[in-house]
């Protein structure tokens, strides 16, 4: 077996070993279906729920991609803002560091009463959870650059626009791949966070209904569906990652899944 062919079936025959063994775990200790369904029942409830899950697993994917691409666009401005500039680094960084200390789900709430309970709240908290990862590895990417190497580009006579553009920008980039494969899981967190507290449509919300009703296989179900949305998502960058900083990835790299 070729070592390419064994690192695309690894994921898959640690995903039946674990299907396997949860299956098994539940039919030898009899656990109640209520507590902990087996995989076959979960599977069985994506099924039978096919379509409330469809819908709102549209709902959770359009929140959650609103989210992301908001918290893209400012955690790019930010990241580049605190990476080129020592006072705005020590201005906002640590503004940064205690925004992003704070339990997320604190927020929601807030955010209830400032927006109500719709489709907002969960993209706000899709982004306030994402954008942090951006703004840190884009300013850790600029960081990279050599005093040395950005004294030899001035003595050539690149002004400071152009050691950005065409320097620090393009090096940043296997740092920006490298945060958006962290952002979009986060940004589904956040979205079904904020579902699951204040939504009225998504797949958190589908969850917190089949908890009133202790429908645990559905709500075993909307976890499969959020996994896969996330995995596949994930898997959407670590390509993009992959063709367009290619230059930039080490063969054993596990880290970013190149």
């Amino acid at each position: 077996m070729t070592a390419g062919l064994r690192d695309r079936l690894s994921p898959w025959l640690v995903l039946a070993a674990i299907l396997v063994a949860w299956e098994a775990i539940v039919d030898v200790f009899h656990i109640p279906r209520e507590v902990l369904p087996s995989a076959v029942d979960s599977f069985a409830a994506i099924w039978q729920f096919r379509g409330p899950l469809w819908t709102n697993a549209l709902s959770t994917l359009t929140t959650t991609m609103i989210g992301f691409a908001i918290a893209v666009a400012v955690g790019m401005a930010l990241g580049i803002a605190v990476g080129i500039s020592r006072p705005i680094y020590a201005a906002l960084y640590p503004l940064l560091v205690g925004f992003n200390a704070i339990p997320k789900v604190a927020l929601v709430p807030i955010l209830v009463i400032w927006f109500g309970v719709n489709i907002w709240s969960p993209i706000i908290t899709a982004f306030v959870l994402s954008f942090f990862p951006i703004v840190v590895n884009v300013a850790t990417g600029l960081a990279t650059i050599e005093p040395e190497l950005r004294d030899v580009l001035r003595a050539l006579g690149a002004h400071e626009r152009d050691i950005l553009f065409k320097v620090g920008i393009p090096r940043s980039l296997p740092f920006f791949f490298a945060s958006l494969k962290i952002a979009i899981t986060l940004a589904f967190v956040g979205a079904v966070i904020a579902e699951t507290v204040a939504g009225n449509e998504g797949i958190g919300h589908v969850m917190l209904v089949a908890s009133s009703s202790f429908n645990t296989p559905l709500m075993f179900a909307g976890l499969i569906v959020i996994a896969v949305m996330a995995i596949g998502m994930y898997a959407v960058f670590a390509v993009t990652d992959r063709r367009f900083t290619g230059w930039a990835t080490r063969s054993m790299d596990y880290a970013t899944g190149g």
